[in-house]
């Protein structure tokens, strides 16, 4: 038993000794994996370094030199000229003169390491410490890191990057950033960043800012100019003195109290007001024209090969007439609402484009861009298919109440004027007639006609689209009426004249593009009879500005939208006023103030020009003056005529008794008569009643043919000659 204990007790203390044992072999095991973690990671370490190393001696012999970067520029400038050359805005990136290190102010430079790098002169392109508090504040708040570029990461994203917040970005910008504080001079690359740096509104580099918000070069900035352009980089849109000036002062003093906590400045340098500082006015470069050049430079895309250089772009903009086209559109329109204008020359040219009355406020391009309705203006396309279709200004018509399918058109004022010339019913603007034409040539041929002289946007076919409840755009509407003036041949409009490179090197030319024949002559003419006596006696009389004007005015219902197109001695001008919101305008009319803006514009538009007459004679084509009787219609003593006094003419002589058109009635209607298939001796009628319906509009059918059916009182021809056949597109109406 004793034995037995005894080895218990040996067996024990010889376990004990065993696990001593042990002990320091598990110590050694955990030291062995520590060191081997310690080892690779200085081994990763150091590989990083190397690699890191590499990379930045890569990088740093693949720069451009200095020069080379000096020569750079961010972005492609473009000038805009007017028609007479003269600058009239500049757009893109502008460097103004490149500042020398020794040249910048000193005040320019504390400033900007103040607020974007306060250790540039003791880190290598990045700053570890920076980077280390931003991460630290980070993991204390919100968990968002803060912005740690120093000025030469911002000037290797600048030149060679982009700003896109990933990973991989922000990796090579470090790179490179090293790379820079490798190659260059620590001034080398503050006078880079300078020099290169965008402060907003277009302008690169401290020159370029100073001149533009200052008017005067960057070597002359004083203490709270500094601060101002300093402040701008961290968001050049939001702290820009000409967006905001609060922002950009309260951006000012945080870089003066920054300056002066960092030693830069005095207490008594760092209570500047940047207040008191006299901003450059720039009103001049955000004014009407900025309409016209959003219009016409996006079609450089188009225009031009790919060029990242500096170019010229000529334009046909006229600063006379820009400059009286602004003046009228803010004189004549109403209060709380909106107006723009379009002016064209014969070949398209723009000569002046206003899309609202104060670019500043709203850059929304009304001429361009938006579609509102145009009232009556829209008539046009409606006696245009009527001219075409035979009608011709002295044929007479009859306002008289309407209806087409359930609708039922009003004149303004509400009362009808009975039987009147075409020519009348265009310049008083009576809806009655136009609803009755429309309905008679077809509300498909209008839409055709519209399309023709170049409305692009949709078109109804409802009845109600002969007074304009079509939304189209004034550009359109302008180019319209432009190519009635040019003889009915299709008009282009254009702003761009050439491109020229920095060199002088022309690499763009407008063509001419071949113009199209829209119409006849003699339906040119007749409208345009139309037109000028709608001004010179109609709805359009405040166009009149002295020397013979052709327009037409329109109005919405409840005053929504007011109109006025028209042209003279070769310009065409649209205008039009309303609200954005499509409420109403108490008391707009088109023939108010639109027309009063027009007379205003054009009065100016065409001093030097030449007074021009309008041609208004009908020079009608054969088929209205002398048709082939014998072979369309047989015999011509079958014939229906109409007499000097407007009455119809049988066969044999004998003329239906009526009214002497010479002399209407008011109110008065179609002649009474009535239709039989037959003669009254039982022998077949010599005419149809299609026929007879034409040349009487509906005269034949007894009264019981309502006017929404046919044009009651359609032209009466005066000379005792065959009535016409129809023309090709005046068919039987579209029901």
């Amino acid at each position: 038993m004793v034995e037995r204990g005894s080895r218990r007790k040996g067996a024990r203390k010889s376990g004990s000794r065993r696990k001593r044992r042990a002990e320091p072999k598990q110590q050694s095991a955990f030291a062995r994996w520590t060191r081997r973690v310690l080892f690779t990671g200085i081994f990763a370490a150091l590989m990083g370094a190397l690699f890191l190393g590499l990379a930045v001696l890569f990088a740093a012999r693949s720069l451009p030199g200095y020069y080379e970067l000096k020569a750079q520029q961010t972005g492609q400038t473009i000038i805009v000229r007017a028609r007479d050359g003269t600058q009239i805005v500049e757009l893109g990136p502008s460097y103004g003169q490149w500042m020398d290190a020794r040249e910048i102010p000193d005040v320019m430079k504390q400033a900007m390491i103040s607020v974007e790098d306060r250790r540039y002169y003791s880190h290598y392109g990045v700053d570890p410490i920076g980077l280390a508090r931003a991460v630290y504040t980070a993991l204390a708040g919100d968990g968002r890191v803060s912005a740690t570029s120093t000025i030469t990461q911002q000037l290797a994203r600048n030149v060679f990057l982009n700003s896109n917040r990933t990973l991989d970005r922000k990796m090579r910008e470090a790179v490179l950033a090293m790379a820079l504080e490798y190659k260059f001079s620590k001034e080398q690359i503050l006078e880079l960043y300078l020099n290169k740096v965008y402060f907003g509104g277009g302008a690169y580099g401290i020159d370029s800012a100073s001149r533009k918000f200052f008017s005067h070069p960057a070597t002359q900035l004083s203490t709270a100019e500094a601060a101002i352009i300093a402040g701008l980089v961290k968001a050049p849109s939001r702290y820009s003195p000409t967006a905001d000036v609060d922002a950009a002062v309260g951006r000012a003093q945080v870089v003066l109290r920054l300056m002066r906590e960092q030693g830069r400045i005095s207490a008594s340098e760092a209570n500047v007001d940047p207040s008191t500082v006299r901003l450059k006015d720039d009103s001049a470069g955000q004014n009407s024209v900025r309409y016209f050049t959003d219009w016409a430079l996006p079609q450089l895309d188009i225009l031009l090969p790919e060029t990242f250089e500096p170019i010229e772009v000529w334009t046909t903009l006229d600063v006379g007439m820009q400059r009286a086209a602004t003046a009228s559109i803010k004189a004549n329109t109403p209060s709380g609402a909106q107006g723009a204008l379009m002016a064209l020359d014969r070949d398209g040219a723009i000569r002046a484009l206003v899309g609202g009355t104060d670019y500043v406020e709203t850059n929304f391009n009304r001429a361009t861009k938006a579609l509102r309705q145009p009232g009556s203006s829209w008539k046009l396309f409606v006696y245009l298919a009527a001219l075409e279709a035979g009608y011709k200004p002295e044929d007479s018509v009859v306002d008289t109440p309407v209806e087409i399918d359930g609708w039922r058109p009003r004149n303004s004022g509400g009362g009808n004027s009975g039987v009147m010339t075409l020519r009348s019913a265009f310049a008083y603007s009576k809806n009655t007639v136009a609803a009755q034409l429309g309905n008679e040539v077809g509300f498909g041929t209008v839409a055709s006609m519209a399309r023709r002289f170049g409305i692009t946007s949709e078109i109804s076919t409802y009845p109600s689209m002969v007074l304009g409840s079509s939304e189209v755009r004034l550009i359109d509407m302008t180019r319209a009426f432009a190519a009635v003036g040019a003889g009915g041949n299709s008009v282009e409009p254009y702003g761009i004249v050439k491109v020229t490179t920095g060199d002088g090197e022309t690499i763009y030319t407008h063509e001419k593009k071949r113009s199209t024949r829209l119409v006849p002559d003699y339906v040119v003419a007749g409208i345009t009879d139309l037109l000028q006596a709608a001004v010179a006696t109609g709805t359009g009389k405040a166009a009149q500005i002295g020397r013979p004007v052709a327009g037409k005015t329109g109005t919405t219902s409840s005053n929504k939208d007011g109109y006025f197109v028209g042209f003279s001695s070769g310009i065409t001008t649209g205008v039009w006023m309303g609200r954005d919101d499509n409420k109403r305008v108490s008391g707009l009319q088109g023939g108010r103030a639109p027309a009063q803006a027009f007379a205003a514009f054009m009065r100016y538009a065409v001093k030097d020009r030449p007074i021009e007459k309008f041609d208004t004679d009908l020079d009608l084509p054969e088929w209205q003056l002398e048709p082939d009787d014998e072979v369309m219609f047989g015999d011509p003593s079958d014939y229906y005529y109409i007499d000097e006094q407007g009455n119809l003419v049988e066969p044999g002589g004998n003329a239906r008794p009526g009214r002497d058109e010479r002399f209407p009635v008011e109110g008065e209607g179609a002649i009474p008569s009535t239709r039989r298939d037959t003669g009254e001796d039982g022998a077949p009628q010599a005419a149809d009643d299609d026929f007879l319906d034409r040349a009487t509009g509906g005269a034949t059918g007894g009264g019981t043919q309502p006017p929404s059916a046919a044009m009651q009182g359609a032209p009466q021809r005066p000379s005792p000659r065959p009535v016409p056949p129809p023309a090709p597109d005046a068919s039987t109406p579209q029901q």
